[in-house]
């Protein structure tokens, strides 16, 4: 099943050190890397308030908000212009 298939997920945490959140809004970027800042951000917040459950946008912020220094500035902004 998926759910056995996905389950080195743990509360957002991969099996690395890197949080699951943290690696798909990098790898988002990293497709918006063509826009100026300001633009990915917005299209950064825009397509989580649209595709992520709240709980994977909550541990993002928490993750922004304990640790800011460990994600770009493109994805503090991204977070700061959720709702």
């Amino acid at each position: 099943s998926v759910l056995q298939q996905n389950s080195w997920i743990e509360g957002g945490v991969m099996s690395g050190s890197e949080f699951t959140e943290v690696r798909l809004v990098n790898d988002i970027l990293a497709n918006l890397s063509y826009l100026s800042d300001d633009e990915a951000a917005s299209a950064l917040a825009g397509h989580i308030e649209r595709f992520w459950d709240p709980r994977m946008t909550g541990r993002l912020r928490e993750r922004v908000t304990a640790d800011a220094a460990s994600v770009s500035t493109v994805v503090v902004a991204a977070v700061a212009q959720l709702s």
